[in-house]
């Protein structure tokens, strides 16, 4: 991997661990409804602006329909899950969490996509169920009941995130493709439009927000336009330059970056077992996504050399 990549891929992972900070930080004044909808608007509004510099032709091919219904389960879901989490948990859990991401996809796979289950796998799902255990119940948060509700908000996210995976193989790549850059457009679309109604209900029902918060303002943009629209572009331009399995490593990266984003500027403890809790997770998701060549190819290029 070439040093810009890897500088790329760090900071992705700086961007996207900085997020659940950003979240910690407007959902309570902003409510959880409230900010997920603000983050997807903005999202979109950078999207297109930057899909405009780059003269990218917003032609969708008939794919226009599967890319909106991607954006309501791989963002408006997740992103109001991870809002209603930042309200009970300190924001290196949520980073933490987000690493099971992979672990639901062996799941979701196995049970509804025809996936092969694999002991690999299956060890690294074990395992993973293990640190998210050892994560909550030996930290220095107490395992309440909004902090269970936090927990189980996270898993929905990370599960919508891994159903999001397998539909856009099939909505999108099956269909004959399209433009990453497109389907990530597209998908805010959707998160925008399922979440319009849910924020002006939100906003005419719920006790009036105070809005006149300049940095809590400041956290939002940075979800929307940093966070998402500027994270979707580097993503994509890393899958085009190392391919989409070393882009995968930055489910790696993304919680350490969570945990001192959330000491350094929100003053969240690292307990042992919070760090104990956290690497199993790591590990769990290294066995998950990691490969190992098969013997015919090693073979193979032990003859070579």
């Amino acid at each position: 991997m070439r040093q810009g990549d890897m500088g790329r891929l760090l900071l992705l992972a700086a961007i996207w661990g900085a997020s659940f900070l950003f979240m910690r930080v407007a959902t309570p004044v902003f409510g959880s409804l409230n900010t997920a909808f603000l983050r997807v608007f903005f999202g979109c509004l950078g999207l297109i602006a930057l899909l405009l510099i780059l003269r990218v032709k917003l032609t969708f091919n008939g794919k226009a329909l599967p890319a909106v219904l991607l954006g309501v389960i791989n963002s408006a879901v997740p992103f109001v899950m991870y809002c209603l989490a930042a309200k009970w948990l300190p924001a290196g859990y949520s980073a933490i969490l987000n690493a099971t991401t992979p672990l639901m996809g062996v799941l979701i796979g196995g049970l509804l996509f025809s996936e092969q289950f694999t002991l690999r796998k299956l060890s690294g799902v074990v395992l993973g169920l293990a640190g998210i255990v050892l994560l909550t119940t030996t930290g220095s948060l107490a395992l309440t009941h909004d902090v269970l509700l936090g927990i189980a908000a996270c898993l929905v996210a990370t599960a919508c995130y891994a159903m999001a995976g397998f539909l856009t193989k099939k909505w999108i790549g099956d269909r004959g493709g399209l433009d990453a850059k497109l389907v990530a457009l597209g998908s805010q679309i959707g998160a925008t439009l399922f979440m319009l109604p849910i924020f002006i209900t939100s906003v005419a029902v719920q006790p009036a927000v105070d809005w006149q918060h300049p940095g809590v303002w400041l956290c939002v943009l940075a979800l929307g336009l940093v966070c998402t629209a500027w994270a979707y572009i580097l993503f994509f331009r890393l899958i085009a330059d190392i391919g989409p399995l070393k882009t995968l490593t930055v489910t790696f990266l993304i919680p350490p970056f969570g945990v001192l984003w959330g000491y350094l500027f929100l003053g969240e403890t690292i307990s042992s077992g919070f760090i104990g809790g956290g690497l199993v997770i790591i590990v769990a998701v290294w066995l998950v996504t990691g490969s190992v060549k098969p013997k015919a190819e090693i073979k193979d290029v032990s003859l070579k050399s």
